[in-house]
């Protein structure tokens, strides 16, 4: 299948003018002690490039230009180094770190990592990746204040433009994110990775994502917009990347525990052990949480552990192996009716829902420098996991009752009536990923290309049938009791995917440089299975009962292609622009699903189209850091539900849609502007601001050519108050989303006489207000704060499925209080 408008594109690029040469400076990084330190984080202030200290203190910064060079190195162990170098030639330097002269508060060592990288994009490259000319930013988990034991969303992305956030799980068990017109829900259009490998059930059959790391241990996430599909897939979101905490190099035994309380019996213990011995490095880390939920029935019981271990064969030659585990069962409450969610939001009439994950992740990564120009990385990743869903959702084989609002019978006994539905998926997938960068030479100028390709199989099945009539977290199928119940079904779906993919980095002058790249996919999505096609007559009473089969294969390779750009005006100002094809496989869950609230077109098909941003960013001195862009994504065959001639809302191929905006972030220290004097005040103000329009331009189905698109709101604000002195920090953090529409109809009310009024509907504007406070005494640290200061009553998703169906409320004002010791 090919894509429309695809064009093959060629790169043939002119350079017209000779650019001053390019230098490398090598050095190395050593304690007072002359003891190597590693891990140090070296600056190159005059292009922006930085890098990491290797096990031996040795470090190289590429593509120097002649002149004036200023350096910055910082470590938290050791005072900020300043280094003016004078480049005429490659230069060898030998660096010494002084220690801390006394132990600094909290608030000096955060405006000191500031002062050196300000807010953080993406290097142009990294490790064996290309980022140059991307719109990405990088979210420091160390900078972050909030509540990281719950994984709040809102304060853990504030600082990322543009993100609408279904905020329906208790305890951050699950992220929901998108943007631009994406659906959050479980972030299924971002390709979601975790220290570069996939994480997600199926990558392309089922791009949900039912596991998060938890934010206590991670060390940042990385953002890369749509322009990721080149290197990271073919999704219209971009790249969410999880980096883990590393071992710390300088110590052979790091432990971190942090023990929290919060409402409704919240209770969460994060414990971290790290370290380096020698050659050997190792961080591994166990999270437990429990908890009732601020509704009946949303009670959950969680168990997470992470491993990581390193081996530093040589200064070019590292192993690294990683294992994560993960299972959590949560009660789920229900969704709600506009009515019942306007008369009690806390209101719940579901006591035998429950959901269960079992995720277990293995990741074996080789990275290797052939030489100081050459990067070599090849990772074998693979999933074995499950997810369980049981319950009753409304009355099975008819769509003329509401499932919200149906009563879960019971006889004079006080058993239960109603069957209950019960869904369990398997995903078992491995992949391998490798990739190939090298810097060379062309036309007296760096260049750097980089190649890589991608492996990817899954064999994942699904059943659906009868949960029986327990009450209990019970997931064995009950068919054999019911056989006429209606929505029972088997399948397989294997799925393979193959791809190449390629980008270079071509210097045009020392100040602009142009990246092109391609994607080369091969995917092939089968189902394979059946189900039981139940008819009843109008008393509800089974008259037939035919199993049917539903083969389908689907089988399509094309290519994506996509440039970006860079111009740096100075040292504080770059201007980037890209531009890149995207494409959505159709999911399982498109294929196959048997819903209460809606049916799935047999024609539906794959999603195509493209992403383009241009914007600026930068800082003004150790006072202000910016990133403001504009973007478009053409979305061609969007799928989503709509009526058909028979009032049954179906899932389809809807129509092509136009979306476009405008994102800024602008984080300003305040004090540094009018007071740089005294460190032992912060005082900084950030706003992070998204207007997006959207529209559909073309459809094939009445009513829905120029209505807005689903899940955007056309004002996405959060900004923030962030004062410290010395060991006490402290955030008030202001959110507000205007009016968005669920539904392709654009319904901006329940629809009267429409039995599933709390699936179609707006989500209507809201605005919170997050408090946290932080204090660190020596080994210990407090952190508390309240969430949704003002209770404001408010949801963020309609769902048509798990976790509803229907309107998910959001959690009112709640506190929080965590305990850290570190040694």
């Amino acid at each position: 299948m090919k894509l429309k408008d695809c064009k093959v594109v060629v790169f043939f690029l002119l350079i017209t003018t000779i650019v001053s040469g390019q230098y490398s400076i090598k050095g190395v990084v050593k304690n007072q002690n002359n003891q190597p330190v590693q891990g140090a984080e070296v600056y190159n202030r005059s292009n922006g490039d930085q890098t990491v200290t290797r096990i031996d203190g040795s470090f190289e910064l590429n593509d120097v230009e002649q002149g004036v060079c200023y350096l910055s190195v910082f470590s938290f162990d050791y005072e900020i180094l300043e280094r003016q170098i004078t480049v005429s030639d490659n230069v060898e330097i030998s660096l010494v770190l002084q220690p801390l002269g006394e132990e600094l508060s909290e608030v000096v060592i955060t405006q000191r990592r500031e002062k050196v990288f300000g807010l953080k994009q993406l290097k142009p490259v990294e490790g064996t990746a290309i980022y140059a000319g991307k719109k990405s930013e990088v979210v420091l988990l160390s900078n972050v204040q909030g509540n990281l034991a719950s994984n709040n969303t809102r304060q853990i992305y504030a600082q990322v433009a543009g993100l609408n956030i279904y905020e329906n799980s208790v305890g951050g068990l699950q992220l929901n994110i998108g943007g631009r017109g994406l659906d959050p829900n479980r972030t299924s259009n971002f390709n979601t990775r975790q220290n570069g490998y996939d994480i997600s059930a199926d990558v392309l059959g089922y791009p949900e994502s039912y596991y998060t790391p938890p934010a206590e241990a991670i060390e940042e996430i990385q953002v890369v917009r749509g322009a990721a599909s080149l290197q990271y897939g073919t999704q219209f979101g971009g790249l969410l990347n999880f980096k883990m905490k590393r071992p710390n190099p300088n110590k052979k035994i790091e432990l971190v525990s942090r023990q929290t309380l919060g409402s409704y019996n919240l209770f969460t213990s994060f414990n971290s052990l790290g370290g380096t011995v020698g050659k050997f490095s190792y961080y591994t880390y166990f999270n437990y949480k429990r908890g009732d939920g601020f509704r009946p029935n949303s009670e959950f019981d969680s168990k997470n552990i992470y491993a990581h271990l390193g081996y530093q064969f040589s200064d070019r030659t590292k192993l690294i192996g990683e294992f994560t585990y993960l299972d959590y069962l949560a009660q789920q409450p229900g969704g709600l009716t506009d009515t019942q969610f306007n008369i009690d939001p806390t209101f719940s009439n579901r006591t035998r829902n429950w959901f269960d994950v079992n995720w277990k992740l293995f990741s074996l990564k080789l990275e290797h420098q052939f030489s100081d120009k050459t990067d070599f990385s090849i990772n074998l990743f693979g999933l074995d996991a499950s997810r369980s869903a049981v319950g009753f959702r409304g009355i099975p084989g008819s769509l003329n009752t509401n499932p919200i609002t149906d009563v879960d019978e019971v006889d004079g006994a006080g058993n239960f009536v109603n069957s209950r539905d019960l869904i369990v998926d398997n995903f078992q997938n491995w992949g391998a990923e490798a990739r190939l960068l090298t810097r060379y030479i062309l036309l007296d100028t760096e260049s750097v290309f980089l190649i890589g390709s991608k492996y990817y199989q899954a064999l994942n099945d699904s059943r659906q049938g009868s949960g029986g009539l327990g009450s209990g977290s019970d997931f064995n199928f009950q068919d054999e009791t019911f056989p006429d119940y209606p929505n029972q079904s088997s399948f397989d779906f294997p799925n393979l995917n193959a791809s190449v993919f390629g980008e270079n980095i071509f210097k045009l002058s020392d100040k602009f440089s142009v990246t092109p790249g391609f994607r080369f996919e091969y995917i092939k999505t089968e189902s394979e299975g059946s189900f039981n096609n139940v008819i009843f007559d109008n008393a509800g009473n089974p008259i037939s009962n035919t199993e049917e089969t539903d083969n389908r294969d689907l089988e399509r390779s094309f290519f994506l292609f996509g440039i970006g750009s860079s111009y740096k005006l100075n040292n504080s100002l770059e201007i980037y622009a890209n531009v890149s094809q995207n494409y959505r496989s159709i999911t399982f869950s498109d294929i196959r699903v048997v819903s209460p609230t809606f049916r799935v077109d047999p024609n539906i098909g794959d999603e195509e189209g493209f992403t383009a941003d241009i914007g600026f960013r930068g800082r003004l001195n150790n006072m202000l850091s910016y990133d403001i862009s504009a973007f478009g994504l053409v979305y061609d065959d969007r799928i989503g539900i709509v009526f058909n001639d028979r009032a049954e809302r179906v899932r389809g191929n809807i129509g092509d849609a136009f979306i476009y905006g405008l994102e800024s972030f602008v984080d300003w220290n305040i004090w540094n502007t009018f007071s740089a004097d005294n460190e032992n005040y912060r005082l900084s103000l950030f706003a992070n601001t998204s207007l997006t329009t959207s529209k559909y331009t073309a459809s094939d189905l009445a009513g829905v050519e120029g209505n807005k698109v689903e899940f955007i709101p056309e004002v996405n604000l959060k900004t923030g108050l962030k004062f410290g002195y010395k060991n006490f920090l402290s955030s008030l953090q202001y959110t507000y989303v205007s009016e968005q529409f669920t539904d392709v109809s654009n319904a901006s009310a329940a629809l009267d006489g429409d039995s599933r009024n709390g699936i179609i509907g707006t989500i209507p504007a809201y605005s919170i207000l997050d408090l946290s406070l932080s204090y660190t005494y020596k080994m210990f640290k407090l952190e508390t704060g309240i969430n949704n200061l003002l209770d404001e009553s408010y949801f963020t998703q309609r769902a048509t499925g798990y976790p509803g169906p229907g309107i998910i409320p959001s959690e009112p004002l709640t506190w929080y209080t965590t305990l850290q010791f570190k040694w």
